[in-house]
């Protein structure tokens, strides 16, 4: 076990991480120096095409991994750990790394961390099934959703019914953790409301920095924001009676 707890940036994919990471790291967090265009944390890659599967997996079916796999996940993710941040740099400095896979790990990662900060970065569902970033579904459809649904549903349906599930899944976890554990933002309203979202997140980080400067130099919508109103309603409504639970629970339906 180290001896800090990091900060934590989990999304499904292409939720707007980025712009999230870039602001804790005006609040004073090293996230890490390997990563990928993304600004995703590369060391934990491997790790998550390895464990995210059978640990969601065991988790969903109200199991734990057995005693030997716990064992080997920990011990792996303490040597990514050392490779992303050495321990006697932990020591020094706030640190962290935004992997948006790390949404699925929620409770193994709360577990080797009391102290962890989480981010849970949302998009509007209807947005994440459209988009052509569908790696997570191609990755973990297979741990998060049923046979049926993997058969029966087509692609923008399962793209959804993933968002609805590990975004729920995450809400129940974090929400039922100390305030200063867990925060859940939605991309949109750090594009409609910078200053006061961006004033919310440096808070729930213990940052005394500026959210005006911040939010004006680093937040910027993007032309996809909303896209899936360019679908057709026949699609639209299809995405919103399979999402419908989460679409509301989150604000994105009334």
């Amino acid at each position: 076990m180290t001896t800090s707890g990091p900060l934590v940036i989990g999304a499904t994919g292409g939720s707007g991480t980025r712009v999230v990471a870039r602001l804790a790291r005006h609040a004073g967090y090293d996230l890490g120096r390997n990563l990928n265009s993304a600004e995703d944390a590369l060391e934990f890659y491997s790790f998550h095409d390895k464990w995210i599967n059978r640990f969601v997996s065991a988790e969903r079916a109200g199991n734990t991994l057995s005693q030997s796999d716990a064992k080997q996940m920990e011990s792996e993710f303490q040597s990514v750990l050392e490779r992303h941040c050495p321990e006697a740099m932990r020591k020094e400095r706030r640190w962290g790394w935004k992997a948006p896979r790390s949404i699925y790990l929620l409770s193994f990662l709360m577990g080797q961390f009391p102290d962890l900060k989480f981010i849970h970065v949302l998009r509007d569902g209807r947005d994440m099934a459209v988009s052509p970033n569908q790696n997570q579904l191609r990755k973990h459809a297979a741990a998060v959703l049923n046979w049926r649904e993997r058969l029966f549903c087509s692609a923008p349906e399962r793209a959804m019914l993933l968002w609805d599930q590990v975004n729920l899944h995450a809400a129940e976890f974090g929400g039922s953790k100390p305030h200063e554990n867990y925060l859940r933002v939605r991309f949109e309203d750090l594009c409609g409301k910078p200053v006061e979202t961006t004033a919310q997140i440096v808070n729930f980080l213990g940052a005394r920095v500026d959210p005006e400067s911040i939010a004006s130099a680093e937040i910027s919508p993007p032309p996809t924001l909303q896209r899936w109103r360019k679908c057709p309603p026949s699609l639209i409504a299809k995405l919103e009676r399979v999402g419908a639970d989460s679409l509301r629970k989150f604000g994105y339906l009334t």
